[in-house]
């Protein structure tokens, strides 16, 4: 499905700040100073950035950071995306979770705890800051709002052995573990194969458990292939930056920024962003990518074989977040 030559929108990463009040190992917003002085996104801004989105296709915005939390103006944003029929989702280190709990309550759809050990220290210890307690709280204050949150486990090479304690606390809690296997970028070198052949063996099968299967083979498989590439972060995804900015071809690797200040489809249909789209996934710094939020889209289609992978393990959570809980929510 095209528009005039750029593919329908998906999903937008829209980066409401930069800031974060933790500091975790693998993560590059741990380097407070680039980004401890960063404004937060405007919220006229986001309104009419969102207004636009809505009308080219764009289904899901994840209201990223940093921690999104920051952004004072975050419950409004929310309020503003699900207003125009979006799929909303927030990943929270939970610090902030109380302090917007009411204001947030029934504005995000995908709402994430991030959870890095079942052991406090070792939590803590990743976070280089006290939040371990702060995520059993906030469970409790969300559940006792009608929310159901899932807890967000990024797999690391030194924390895969911790899945089983994980899942257990998910079970116990009622609600859905996302298993996020770290990627491969700044210097992080992702998943080794032990961890791969622990993780897709011990989620076999399992319910409240949710890992994209694509995402092992994409690794198995060395990452994207620049030759013959799966990425699709131009085509699908657009990604905003609290400067008020597209960020291109993607964040993580992003090498152009573009200023909106004209309208957005003007601008995705710029020359310029056609010549990047034609690169989609064929930049040297593509090589090997593994980022989780750029394949996540880029395999919401069975045109491949990563495509196909993700269709079971989707339904599976779509089946518990949608039509469990909602029957919870009835009782």
């Amino acid at each position: 499905m095209e528009r005039q030559g750029i593919l329908v929108l998906l999903l937008c990463n829209y980066y409401v700040t930069y800031r974060c009040n933790a500091f975790c190992e693998f993560c590059h917003f741990a380097d407070h100073g680039e980004f401890k002085n960063t404004p937060h996104a405007d919220l006229q801004d986001f309104k009419t950035n969102v207004n636009q989105l809505a009308k080219l296709g764009v289904k899901f915005i994840d209201l990223t950071g940093g921690e999104p939390l920051l952004n004072p103006d975050i419950h409004l944003m929310a309020d503003h995306a699900r207003k125009l029929k979006m799929q909303t989702s927030i990943t929270s280190n939970a610090l902030l979770y109380p302090k917007f709990a009411d204001k947030l309550a029934g504005k995000i759809n995908l709402l994430h705890f991030s959870l890095d050990s079942p052991d406090e220290e070792e939590h803590n210890t990743i976070r280089k800051v006290n939040c371990f307690n702060h995520v059993f709280d906030s469970i409790n204050i969300a559940k006792s709002l009608g929310e159901y949150p899932d807890i967000l486990f990024t797999v690391t090479n030194d924390t895969y052995k911790k899945l089983p304690r994980m899942y257990d606390i998910a079970i116990e809690k009622d609600l859905i573990l996302i298993v996020n296997p770290v990627f491969s970028y700044f210097g992080n070198p992702g998943l080794n194969e032990e961890a791969l052949d622990f993780i897709e063996e011990y989620i076999e099968g399992k319910p409240n458990i949710y890992l994209n299967n694509a995402f092992i083979k994409l690794r198995r498989n060395g990452g994207n292939n620049i030759n013959n590439p799966t990425c699709k972060a131009v085509s699908r995804v657009i990604v905003i930056s609290p400067y008020n900015e597209i960020i291109l071809p993607c964040y993580h690797f992003g090498n152009k920024k573009i200023l909106i200040d004209r309208p957005i489809n003007e601008i995705r249909e710029s020359e310029e962003v056609r010549q990047i789209k034609s690169m989609e996934g064929k930049y040297d710094f593509c090589d090997g990518c593994t980022v989780n939020c750029y394949f996540e889209p880029s395999f919401a289609f069975p045109t491949n074989m990563y495509g196909i992978m993700s269709l079971t393990s989707k339904f599976k959570y779509s089946f518990n977040k949608l039509v469990k809980q909602q029957f919870k929510k009835r009782l």
